[in-house]
C-alpha cells in the first residue's frame, strides 16, 4: 500500500534503475548492517561521550529498534527525528528505518513554523527530541506542537537525566533484549526498498521548508555516487560539524560513511579552534563542510598550531565556493579542495580529486552519478547547446519524484517530460563540467533587466580586504529593483564603497553589475543549515529603506 501524497516511480524507470543495478534494492537498514557484520571490532563513531566499534553501534541501534516497536511505533508511521550532533542521532536514525518507519528529519534550530507546518503534511506519531540543547528549552515548544497534533502519541528524549516527562530513549535501550524472538519481529519489520524512508525539509530560505520524500533505493544511490566521487574508502575517517540531520549530514558525512565502512566523527562546534583539535586528534582525512565553515578554519591565526596533515580532501558545499576560498584551503592547509554541489531533491555534482585547480574554482565539476541525466534549457524547455547558460533540470535514478503532498508546487516543479527544474542557472562544457551563473530566484530584475546576484557576487569577493559578500535586489518605486550589496572587510580593514566600485569597473564590471548600496555589516547571517539567508538580508534592506 502506497503513502498518500507520495508519487511513485514510473514503473518503466523503476525497472531500469532496478535491471541495471543503479539501484541496489537494500535498505538503510541492510546498509547499516552490512557495515556492522564486515567490521564488527573497527571503531565506526566518536562524538563528545565517548568512542563506539561498529559492533556497539549495532548492538545498540537493535535493542533501540526493538525498544521503539515495543513501545508503539508502527510500520510506515510517520516519526519527527530532532536530535543534534550526538551518537543517539545514529541510534535513532538506523533503528527508527530498520522498523520501517519513516522518518522526519528536522535540525536542531526547527523551531514551531516548520514543525507545525510538517506536523501538518505527516501526521507523525512520534518525536524523538532532547528537552534541552544548549541555550535551547524545548519543553515549551514541545507542548505547543502537542496541543495541536493529538496524534503525536510517543516523545522519546536523550539526555534527560533525572526527568520522568517523556519516555527515555536510553532507557528504551537499556530495557530492549536481542532475543531470537525479538530479532525476528525486527527482521520482519523491514520495509520494501522502493518506500519512503525519510521525509528532508528544504533548506530554502522563503517561508516553511517544502518536504522532499526519498526512498531507501533513490537516497542510497545519491548517497553511493557521491561518496565514490571524492573517493571515500574504510580507511577514511570523516568530520561533521553541521546539522547531521541535513542533506549534506546525511548524504556526505553519515550515509558516506556508512556505506564506504569509514570512521565517523561528529561534533556540534563550529569554532574553528575545536575543528583544529578535532582534525588533529582523530586523524580526520575527509570533512564536508559549508564554505561559510572552512572561510573561518582559513583565517583561525591558531591555524599552524595545530597538525592538519591527516586531512586530504575538503569539500565545500551547501553554498559556492569561491576561487579565493579555494586558493587559500591549497596555502593553508595543503589538502584537496572538492567543490560540491547538491540538493535534497537529489541532483549532485562534485569535482574530482584530480583535478586542476581552475577546474576546482570555477565550476562545481561534474555529476557524480553517471546514469542521472540532465540538461540545460531554456525559457521554453529547449535544450541548449553546451557553453549556453539556462536552467538546469535532472531526472535519473538518484532524484526524487515530487514534493509530499504538494500537487500545485509539483505542477511547476517539473517539465513536461519529467525533468526535476532545479531552480538553478547552469552551463556545461564540452566535457560535462557544469558552472553554476545564478539563481532564477537569485535574479535581480532591474528595471527590466535579468542580473545574477552571484555573478556580483564573485567579482566582489575577489577583493582583497573583502572577507564575505551577498547580494540581494532592493525594492525601487521606478526599476522595481536596484542592487545592493552587504559587505564583510577583513579585519582592521578600511575599504570604503568608493573604492569597491573603483575594484569592480577594473575587474570588468558592467555597470548593470556595479551596487547602487553597499551595507558594511559584521557578519552575514546565515540560515539555520548554514547558508546566506538572503531572505533576512532582503527584509533588513526593506526596513532600512522604509518600504
Amino acid at each position: 500500500m502506497g503513502i498518500d501524497g507520495f508519487n511513485e516511480y514510473k514503473k518503466e524507470d523503476a525497472e531500469k534503475y532496478i535491471k541495471y543495478g543503479w539501484w541496489c534494492g537494500m535498505t538503510w537498514g541492510d546498509m547499516f548492517d552490512k557495515a556492522t557484520d564486515l567490521y564488527p571490532n573497527k571503531e565506526a563513531l566518536v562524538d563528545d561521550t565517548g568512542r563506539f566499534t561498529y559492533a556497539l553501534l549495532r548492538e545498540n541501534v537493535d535493542r533501540l529498534a526493538i525498544g521503539l516497536m515495543k513501545l508503539g511505533i508502527k510500520k510506515k508511521d510517520f516519526v519527527l527525528l530532532q536530535l543534534p550532533n550526538w551518537h543517539e542521532f545514529i541510534y535513532a536514525y538506523f533503528a527508527l528505518h530498520k522498523i520501517g518507519a519513516i522518518l522526519v528529519l528536522l535540525v536542531p534550530k526547527h523551531a514551531y513554523s516548520e514543525i507545525r507546518y510538517l506536523c501538518g503534511l505527516t501526521r507523525p506519531t512520534a518525536w524523538i527530541v532532547p528537552e534541552r540543547y544548549g541555550k535551547t528549552d524545548y519543553l515549551p515548544l514541545i507542548e505547543s506542537i502537542r496541543k495541536e497534533n493529538p496524534q503525536l502519541q510517543f516523545i522519546v528524549s536523550a539526555r534527560a537525566e533525572g526527568s520522568d516527562r517523556f519516555v527515555s530513549l536510553e532507557r528504551l535501550i537499556g530495557e530492549s533484549e536481542l532475543s531470537q524472538e525479538n530479532l525476528k519481529g525486527l527482521a520482519d519489520r523491514r520495509p520494501d526498498p522502493m518506500e519512503i524512508g525519510q521525509i528532508m525539509p528544504t533548506g530554502g530560505t522563503t517561508g516553511v521548508p517544502k518536504a522532499a520524500p526519498r526512498t531507501h533505493n533513490d537516497y542510497i544511490a545519491n548517497v553511493e555516487y557521491h561518496a565514490r566521487a571524492w573517493e571515500i574508502t574504510s580507511e577514511d575517517t570523516l568530520l561533521t560539524v553541521t546539522p547531521v540531520s541535513h542533506g549534506q549530514g546525511i548524504q556526505a558525512g553519515l550515509g558516506g560513511s556508512f556505506i564506504s565502512y569509514a570512521k565517523y566523527v561528529l561534533t556540534a562546534s563550529t569554532n574553528p579552534e575545536d575543528i583544529c583539535r578535532i582534525i588533529e586528534k582523530e586523524k580526520v582525512t575527509a570533512f564536508p563542510t559549508v564554505p561559510a565553515v572552512i572561510n573561518r578554519l582559513v583565517n583561525f591565526d591558531g591555524l599552524k598550531s595545530y597538525d592538519l596533515s591527516s586531512l586530504k580532501k575538503l569539500y565545500g558545499g551547501g553554498a559556492p565556493s569561491t576561487p579565493e576560498l579555494v586558493r587559500s584551503v591549497y596555502e593553508k592547509i595543503g589538502c584537496k579542495y572538492v567543490n560540491a554541489f547538491g540538493s535534497v531533491e537529489g541532483f549532485s555534482a562534485m569535482t574530482r580529486l584530480d583535478d586542476n585547480i581552475d577546474t576546482i574554482c570555477n565550476t562545481i565539476g561534474k555529476k557524480d552519478c553517471p546514469y542521472t541525466h540532465f540538461k540545460i534549457i531554456d525559457r521554453d524547455g529547449k535544450e541548449l547547446p553546451p557553453n549556453t547558460s539556462g536552467e538546469m533540470v535532472t531526472k535519473g535514478p538518484t532524484i526524487f519524484t515530487g514534493y509530499f503532498k504538494s500537487p500545485d508546487v509539483n505542477k511547476d516543479a517539473f517539465t513536461h517530460d519529467g525533468y526535476f527544474r532545479t531552480g538553478d542557472l547552469a552551463k556545461v562544457d564540452e566535457n560535462g563540467y557544469i558552472k553554476i551563473t545564478g539563481r532564477i530566484k537569485d535574479i535581480i530584475l532591474r528595471g527590466g533587466e535579468s542580473i545574477s546576484a552571484t555573478e556580483i557576487e564573485v567579482l566582489i569577493i575577489a577583493h582583497p580586504d573583502i572577507n564575505d559578500v551577498a547580494v540581494v535586489g532592493m525594492p525601487d518605486k521606478d526599476l522595481g529593483e536596484r542592487i545592493c550589496a552587504y559587505i564583510r572587510v577583513a579585519s582592521g580593514s578600511k575599504v570604503k564603497a568608493e573604492e569597491i566600485i573603483s575594484f569592480l569597473k577594473n575587474q570588468g564590471a558592467s555597470l548593470l553589475q556595479l551596487p547602487e548600496r553597499i551595507e558594511f555589516i559584521d557578519a552575514i547571517p546565515l540560515t539555520k543549515v548554514g547558508k546566506t539567508d538572503k531572505k533576512a538580508l532582503r527584509e533588513d534592506i526593506k526596513k532600512r529603506l522604509g518600504f
